[in-house]
Formats: structure tokens, C-alpha cells, sequence
């Protein structure tokens, strides 16, 4: 049985642009700021362009079952006018009694290339993945994780913008152009370069290249025993720094400088299960947690490992891999808190342990606490919003969480698991009672993985409460073939802690409008 997908849109009219996909409004000189509910309110009037939308329809459309007060729609209404230039009420008419025109004519487009980002007020950087030169193919886990170190290194600066791993990693065994490549990720500077290790030496060469001209800025080699691999990525972290902007403190610098653990086997080993993490496989994740275990093992107070394997007890959930439910979660708990009280200061640490908390564990409190912690800390980490997003739905402020998501997608807009972003950011719109744009979400998420759980899920669920019952029905058999034991009893195994019982509840009876079994 398949699923019919729905294709990304965008909203064209005039020299704009609304992109569906990203959530933001593009003029002639790029990306232009709007509110969320500004957003919403201009969306609304150019999907009704032509027409006399009322106030009325207008407020119930963007503020679905919410009081609001009498000058919210004005201030919208007023903040798209700035947004457009459009001072003289030429593209949205104000019809006296009526409500409001959008006179303008528009056009909506299925998957439209996506134009340039604009460029962060603060200097943006991707690290590109590096090339393995060391004749050895087994030894390419060790060049990606030479790279999520330094780009990890990078990302705790709040001075700079750094580009996710994830994002960074699309490009990997691509001939990439630079120019392309800065346009794509919206970032100014690009980090290349390459790894050779052998017996007992490592060597990084590396060159940071100026993205809108292709200009190479600054070029260097750095080469170390393997004892000191550590201190070799503090010397690349700090020389793309210095490059790029050469009067940062010499304190954030050192701020950023942070030695894992002492046993490189340990290391060596987080390096491995991370790649079989990267597999999204059943057999990927046992084989990381095997990995992980093992590292731990050789050094326990190694907190990333713990917290690595928590994150497996995560990815089991979410796949519906567990096999002891009980035991597995009370592990997943021990992991993290463990995690944390060896990596109190370390944002990675902190927002990995507070969504395994938060999502399998269900300590809903002390995740989000973690979760904030690590965004004071490293403010560049997209998993932190992505799983400050879950959080936000979680404690039943789902328009909150697409603010979260969409700062998630920014920090890595090509990132490999944009599906898991979109699935939030369509249970925010159900919850609010936005059944077509949950809908619309939850199928750009199918589309990257067409056998989604939580996809499946949430579309049959807006459908059922969209009146497109017979498509309801027809996504439930679907999930139900991915998890024939999957029930209305049991549903709550697979959602997160939801902190409003309504929540529960209004997904539960939407599934049972949809034909999902008691």
C-alpha cells in the first residue's frame, strides 16, 4: 500500500516569496523577518488571495481556539505591510466592514529550488567532512569524527554561527562547489581539509575558503603524535578562530578546548559506535550500543560515551526496537544522569541526557532544565533545538516549538534527519488545531522516510480530524503494517510525556476516528 505525498510548496507573488518549506518570507534582497503569526496571517491571505477574507475567518484560521485580544490581528496585518513595503495598502486592502484583500496575483509551486539564505549577523561557518588519507577505508570513522570534534569545538562559541554535522555531512564523497555549497548552508567560510593517520602520527592539513568568492583565507598543517590527538584538534579549532576573526578572547578560546577522556581506545571506540549510530539500523544501533558499552568500560567517566548510549535507548524508542520496555528504560535513565554529572558543562552532554530523560525516562522537568542548560551553553546546537522543540510540544506550547524547529532547521538546513524536524513541527500544528498544515508537514516527512512512525501517525490523525476519513483510514492500515500490535491502549508507550492529558487524549480519539484499534 502506498501513501500519496504531498510535494514541499511556496506562495509566489510579486518579487516574494513564502517558502512552505522553511517557514519565511524572500524578497528581492533575501530572507525578510516576520513573527510567526505574522507569517501565518500573510500565508493565510495569499492562499485566499482575490477575495475578501474576513476578520473573523482570519483570527479563527491563526488563532484556532484562542482568546486573543482586539489589536492582534491589526499588529500582524501591520508588520506584513512593513514586511511587503507596501505603505500604501496596494498588495493587502483593508475592506472597510469586510476584512482584508490580498489584490495581488499569486502562484503556489511543488518542491521550488531553494533560494539563498541569508547570512547570520555573526561570522557562519560549515565544516565540510574531510578527507581520509590514509589508504585505509576502515579509518574513515576516524577522519568524520576528527571533523565533529572540531566542528563541536567551533560551535561553542557564541560569537560564531556554525553549521550542524549533519548538514555539513550531505556533502561527504562529493566534488563540491564552494560557492554552491555557502549558498545551500547560508554561511560565509567553509573548513576542507583531510586526515592521515598512521602507526603512531596523525596529520590534519586544512584551508578555510571565503564562500562567496571562493577565496582562500588561510591554509595550515598540524601534525602530532596520536597521544595528542586531542591537542591537535584544539590547534585547528583555534586557528579557523583566529582566522576568521582575529580579536576573539584568547578565554573563549580555551572555553572551547575540552579533552573527552584519556584512553584513546575509549575514544576510538565512541568513534566507531557513533558511525553505526549514523546507520539508522536496528543492527546499527545494538552494534553502537556494544561499542559504547565497551568504551565506557575502559573509562568510566567518559560522560560522552554515557550519554551516547542513552541516546541509543532514544533512537530504540522512537523506532519501536525496545524489547524490554521496563528495563530498558530504567537503563536509559541511569546512562543519563550519570552523563550529566560527569559532563555538567558540556552542551552535547546536556541536551542528549535531558531528551532521554525527558522522552524515554518521561522525567519531563529535569529534561527541559537540561535542554535550557545546554542552549545557554552552545547556542549553535541544532539538537538542542530540535529536542527544545519535542519539550515545548511536550508542555503544550506547540507554536513555541515551531519557532524551535525552525532555528533546528537554520543551524542544519540539509541535515539527514530533517524528517524527524518535520514530524514535530507537525504535531505543533494538530495540537493547535492547524489539521491541513499538520498534514502538509507530516508528508514532507513521509517522503524522507516513507515508513515513519510518528509520521504515519500524525497524518492519519490530522486527517481523521481534517474530515479526509477514507485517507485517515488508509494511513492507519499503513501503520498498523510497520506495528500490527500497535493500539489505542497501548499508544501512550510511543508518545512522548505530554504534560496537558488533553493532549493524549485528543490524539487518541483522532486514531480511533481513523480506525486504529482499541
Amino acid at each position: 500500500m502506498t501513501v500519496s505525498i504531498m510535494l514541499p510548496k511556496s506562495i509566489a507573488f510579486g518579487s516574494f516569496t513564502l517558502d512552505l518549506n522553511r517557514l519565511c518570507l524572500r524578497g528581492p534582497s533575501g530572507q525578510v523577518d516576520l513573527r510567526p503569526k505574522s507569517f501565518e496571517v500573510l500565508r493565510f491571505l495569499a492562499e485566499h488571495a482575490g477575495r475578501v477574507v474576513t476578520k473573523d475567518e482570519l483570527t479563527k484560521a491563526v488563532w484556532r481556539d484562542v482568546i486573543v485580544t482586539d489589536d492582534s490581528l491589526p499588529v500582524c496585518i501591520s508588520e506584513v505591510r512593513r514586511a511587503l513595503g507596501d505603505k500604501h495598502q496596494q498588495i493587502v486592502k483593508t475592506v472597510p466592514k469586510r476584512g482584508y484583500l490580498m489584490d495581488v496575483a499569486v502562484s503556489a509551486t511543488g518542491a521550488p529550488e531553494a533560494p539563498p539564505l541569508s547570512l547570520p549577523n555573526k561570522p557562519s561557518l560549515a565544516v565540510l567532512p574531510f578527507t581520509n588519507m590514509s589508504g585505509d577505508p576502515e579509518q574513515e570513522y576516524f577522519a568524520d569524527g576528527m571533523v565533529e570534534e572540531i566542528t563541536t569545538g567551533l560551535s561553542r562559541l557564541s560569537c560564531l554561527f556554525v553549521i550542524a554535522r549533519n548538514s555539513s555531512f550531505t556533502y561527504k564523497g562529493r566534488a563540491v562547489d564552494v560557492k554552491q555549497v555557502g549558498r545551500e548552508l547560508g554561511v560565509r567560510y567553509l573548513l576542507e581539509g583531510s586526515v592521515r593517520k598512521s602507526a603512531n602520527r596523525i596529520r590534519i592539513a586544512g584551508r578555510l575558503i571565503d564562500a562567496s568568492s571562493g577565496t582562500q583565507l588561510w591554509a595550515d598543517r598540524f601534525e602530532e603524535a596520536i597521544e595528542n590527538v586531542f591537542e591537535l584538534q584544539d590547534q585547528v579549532t583555534a586557528s579557523v578562530v583566529g582566522a576568521i576573526t582575529p580579536r576573539l578572547q584568547q578565554a573563549e578560546i580555551e572555553r572551547a578546548r575540552r579533552k573527552p577522556t584519556e584512553s584513546l581506545d575509549a575514544y576510538d571506540l565512541l568513534l566507531r559506535g557513533l558511525a553505526n549510530v549514523y546507520k539508522w539500523t536496528r543492527e546499527g544501533n545494538e552494534e553502537a550500543l556494544r561499542l559504547f558499552y565497551k568504551a565506557i568500560e575502559l573509562d568510566p567517566g567518559f560522560s560522552t560515551a554515557y550519554v551516547a548510549a542513552a541516546d541509543c535507548f532514544n533512537q530504540r524508542k522512537g523506532f519501536g526496537w525496545m524489547i524490554d520496555r521496563e528495563e530498558e528504560t530504567i537503563e536509559a535513565r541511569r546512562l543519563a544522569r550519570r552523563a550529566v554529572q560527569l559532563g555538567a558543562d558540556d552542551a552535547t552532554v546536556l541536551c542528549f541526557a535531558g531528551y532521554a530523560l525527558a522522552y524515554v525516562a518521561r522525567d519531563l522537568d529535569d529534561g527541559v532544565a537540561f535542554i535550557d542548560r545546554a542552549l545557554l551553553i552552545n547556542p549553535n546546537l541544532a539538537m538542542g533545538w530540535f529536542a527544545s522543540g519535542w519539550i515545548n510540544i511536550w508542555l503544550g506550547e506547540p507554536d513555541r516549538a515551531v519557532e524551535h524547529f525552525a532555528r533546528a532547521m537554520r543551524l542544519s538546513p540539509v541535515d539527514p534527519n530533517l524528517t524527524f524536524m518535520q514530524q514535530g513541527i507537525a504535531h505543533a500544528h494538530f495540537f493547535v488545531g492547524r489539521y491541513e498544515e499538520a498534514l502538509t508537514w507530516a508528508k514532507m516527512a513521509l517522503r524522507g522516510l516513507p515508513d515513519g512512525h510518528a509520521s504515519l501517525r500524525i497524518a492519519s490523525a490530522s486527517c481523521a480530524l481534517a474530515g479526509r476519513a477514507e485517507e485517515a483510514k488508509i494511513l492507519t492500515a499503513r501503520l498498523l503494517e510497520i506495528d500490527p500490535v500497535l493500539r489505542i491502549s497501548n499508544l501512550k508507550n510511543v508518545l512522548g510525556p505530554y504534560r496537558q492529558p488533553e493532549y493524549l487524549a485528543k490524539y487518541a480519539d483522532a486514531l480511533r476516528m481513523a480506525d486504529l484499534p482499541e
